[in-house]
């Protein structure tokens, strides 16, 4: 008898999930104002991402030519897959030291699985998310980018 009750309260437990799931679809359905579907590609212009949106890494670069990695490398070492590798450059100082400076900072985005550790440990905050999401190419090579533009300088309030 137990069987019994047991097959009916799993009914209605499947039948009440159900209307629970197509409730979030009827709302919508009978609300066309409300549209939720993007008309990519025509609205190719007007696309706005959202600001959580994980489109691949960037180095976000000032005005004048400035960014903020130090070169320390703890992003090339998060990496579980090797996304990113910083070739670095030592030059010399008038008082004699030699200070680390970033030749190139390089992000291969065909192997980034976009998991966002090099952004959460990046000490010195220099790398984010950017916006863009159309990487299509024919050529796997496009797909290596080289993060700081040439020319570029670190910040003069970034310490090592």
């Amino acid at each position: 008898m137990n069987s019994f009750f047991q097959y009916f309260a799993d009914i209605f437990n499947g039948v009440k999930s159900l209307l629970t799931g197509m409730k979030v679809t009827g709302r919508y359905f009978f609300s066309p104002w409300e549209i939720v579907t993007q008309q990519y590609p025509e609205n190719r212009k007007t696309l706005k991402m959202y600001d959580r949106f994980k489109g691949e890494v960037i180095m976000p670069h000032t005005a004048n030519n400035e960014h903020r990695c130090t070169g320390c490398g703890i992003c090339e070492t998060n990496c579980p897959n090797g996304s990113i590798e910083i070739i670095q450059d030592k030059i010399d100082m008038p008082d004699g030291k030699k200070k680390r400076i970033i030749d190139k900072h390089i992000y291969h985005l065909s192997m980034c699985t976009f998991c966002g550790l090099c952004i959460k440990t990046c000490p010195s905050d220099a790398l984010a998310w950017g916006q863009e999401f159309e990487h299509a190419v024919f050529d796997r090579t496009k797909l290596t980018k080289i993060l700081n533009k040439p020319g570029s300088s670190i910040l003069k309030d970034i310490s090592e």
